[in-house]
């Protein structure tokens, strides 16, 4: 346990520790009591709550959701008794809807729901080296068809590449208009998708000519972090707890998950990669990727990646606070996995190895 204690923390961002807000009808008719006043719950556990009346107003039935998943629905006397087993992590609402003589009212409670495990620990090793340009603050790193993409950073100097992976040399890149301070990539049906940080806007791209050929607004999500896809689907990170889930027609961010362990909730996740069904994420400024379950949010690994910075050969120049690890890209094709860091003059091909 004193391994993985020390592990956890190369990858946490903030732990945010669930509060159990509670925002009950106005009028405080009603009160939802939940057994223990217990508001932290792993998957596996049980939940038992009801409602309450103050002044015996007449309830005909009460239907609880946690966020917008329909839960149960009870008569006025009757408690809730649920176990969480399917539902998505995090920081929940359950909320009860009144129904009495026509009308309809809501009681909330705020929960966190954690997984009931701990995240796997696992290391690496470093099979192949190759050069990385050293003025690639890199933001976003991805295989299409066999060819390796690159989102590099900063305002005045953000560009999108297509890299040499053998030799590191750019075989085509284009700028960023300086206004903009480019961030994740990811490339689905020979479009390329990238995000600008604070801009609040993404750009599309023909995969062959850099061609930009159209733009997308953030919805709910206030930056752009790290960006993925699973070929249906994209997945993008903004620095909080949340990734959320695009349609990758219209781009609108349909639903989300979030980060969390058994334990916990992470933040400032930032590059982002699909590998074999699971997401893999940088955490900004440490050392360690998580593994994430893209159904439920559930972190189930830590790679720990300390000591890799050691093996470049311009550690000595870079900035420790800003030239982070940042840069997953797996070739599904050759099943290799390759890392990098912002400025690092080399990218990695490793293999990762339980502890």
């Amino acid at each position: 346990m004193k391994i993985f204690n020390s592990l956890f923390l190369l990858f946490l961002g903030t732990a945010i520790v669930a509060c159990g807000n509670d925002h009950e009808d106005e009028s405080s008719e009603y009160s939802l009591e939940i057994t223990g006043e217990k508001t932290e719950f792993q998957l596996g556990e049980s939940i038992q709550a009801r409602v309450n009346s103050s002044d015996n107003n007449k309830i005909d039935s009460v239907v609880y959701f946690l966020h917008d998943q329909r839960l149960k629905k009870t008569s006025a006397s009757e408690s809730l008794n649920h176990t969480f087993e399917n539902e998505k992590l995090g920081k929940w609402d359950l909320t009860a809807k009144l129904y009495s003589e026509g009308t309809v009212k809501e009681v909330a409670k705020q929960l966190t729901l954690f997984n009931n495990v701990a995240p796997k620990s696992y290391t690496y090793e470093v099979i192949n080296s190759y050069p990385h340009a050293t003025d690639a603050y890199t933001q976003g790193l991805e295989f299409y068809k066999d060819e390796l993409y690159e989102s590099t950073g900063h305002y005045g100097k953000s560009s999108l590449r297509k890299v040499d992976l053998e030799t590191g040399e750019v075989q085509r890149s284009i700028s960023i208009p300086a206004s903009f301070f480019a961030e994740g990539i990811t490339i689905l049906n020979d479009k390329i998708y990238q995000l600008t940080w604070k801009e609040g806007e993404g750009f599309i791209y023909d995969v062959d000519t850099f061609e930009k050929i159209d733009s997308f607004a953030y919805n709910e999500s206030q930056e752009g972090w790290g960006l993925t896809n699973n070929g249906e689907k994209l997945f993008k990170s903004d620095g909080s707890e949340k990734i959320w889930i695009l349609n990758s027609e219209t781009l609108a961010e349909e639903s989300f998950i979030q980060t969390v362990t058994h334990r916990t909730i992470s933040t400032k996740l930032n590059e982002l990669e699909w590998v074999e069904g699971k997401i893999y994420a940088n955490t900004y400024q440490k050392d360690g990727v998580a593994i994430i379950n893209p159904e439920n949010g559930a972190i189930e690994g830590v790679i720990n990646f300390q000591g890799l910075r050691d093996l470049l050969g311009n550690k000595d120049v870079l900035d420790p606070d800003n030239d982070v690890l940042n840069g997953i890209a797996y070739n599904p094709n050759t099943k290799k996995l390759y890392v990098t860091g912002k400025d690092w003059d080399t990218l990695f091909e490793v293999v990762i190895k339980e502890n």
